[in-house]
């Protein structure tokens, strides 16, 4: 196998600790299967490509410190489901929550990433190189050809994509060898891509820009929920704060930073829980009532989902030696 995983991945991956284990092929004999050293952490990273068009990976391990990862994505459309995650992307800050789809567009600037100490991070992506989508399809379908890298950046992050999370569980518990494995690779990939161009078409995107005066007052909005995200915060007294009305204020809020009013406040509300869980011994009843729940069993349900994990396995990991 030659391609983007030799040339790009190979180097990066033993940067950061992980060493080649040929003979693990345990989602499939037709990748590469990376260990993580003992003194980093534990667990793999398995990888398949073809050629210069695509690659496929998949995670399953953790590190032994809160983890920065730097490094400089080749220009590539990149798709991801994190099934267990605990971390911070950086420029623009933003928390990273499993049971999302998540698209990024690489190759223009560094990629930085904070992964928390002892966290498993469990994920199956999909990468494409410009050789497949511009190229390749290009040359296959000139009539209908679209690029699709304004649909991928349009959708960033989504808990709402279905059809895609059913393709990549499908990618994951896929264990084909030979021609068929190729062929069923191949077809995935494609269908990925179809799946994000089709998604965008259903999305009713404006393309206007906030006057600056409104991302001013959703910036003070953001601020607001920031400092006071564990209490009740009526959306009216929002309003209020942003001098727009509710429809407008929503529809601007997730313009801005990709999410709705209520995903923002529970991100704020996941991260300090994650921090008590990993630094205090409150009890979860506790952490629950401190970042706004008043119930243990939502504050556990919503934790979750946001990390693949409940509180008590997450506090377990977390203070792992």
């Amino acid at each position: 196998m030659t391609g983007i995983i030799e040339q790009y991945y190979a180097p990066l991956l033993k940067k950061h600790g992980f060493v080649p284990e040929p003979d693990n092929d345990q989602y499939g004999p037709l990748g590469l299967c990376w260990k993580l050293s003992p003194e980093v952490g534990e667990g793999s990273y398995w990888t398949y490509g073809q050629r210069d068009l695509f690659d496929i990976k998949i995670h399953n391990f953790s590190f032994n410190k809160d983890f920065m990862l730097e490094f400089d994505l080749p220009e590539c459309l990149s798709i991801t489901r994190y099934d267990s995650i605990s971390g911070e992307e950086l420029s623009p800050y933003r928390r990273l929550s499993a049971g999302c789809i998540k698209t990024y567009v690489g190759g223009y600037k560094p990629y930085q990433v904070i992964v928390h100490k002892n966290i498993p991070v469990r994920s199956i992506g999909i990468e494409i190189t410009p050789a497949y989508y511009e190229d390749y399809l290009k040359k296959q379908y000139p009539e209908v050809y679209r690029n699709p890298v304004e649909a991928f950046r349009e959708i960033d992050q989504t808990t709402d994509f279905p059809e895609m999370y059913r393709l990549l569980s499908e990618l994951q518990s896929y264990r084909g060898t030979g021609i068929a494995a190729k062929l069923y690779y191949e077809s995935k990939v494609a269908e990925a891509l179809s799946l994000v161009v089709e998604y965008q078409k259903k999305r009713s995107v404006s393309d206007h820009k906030l006057a600056s005066q409104d991302l001013e007052r959703i910036q003070t909005v953001a601020a607001y929920l920031s400092d006071h995200y564990a209490g009740e915060v009526p959306i009216e007294r929002l309003a209020q704060i942003a001098c727009m009305g509710t429809t407008k204020l929503k529809s601007s809020f997730k313009k801005v930073y990709g999410c709705t009013i209520t995903e923002y406040i529970q991100q704020r509300r996941m991260s300090q829980a994650e921090y008590l869980l990993a630094h205090t011994d409150l009890q979860i009843g506790q952490i629950a009532q401190t970042i706004g729940y008043s119930t243990s069993s939502r504050f556990a349900e919503l934790f979750r989902r946001s990390t693949g994990l409940l509180p008590l396995e997450y506090r377990k990991m977390a203070k792992r030696k």
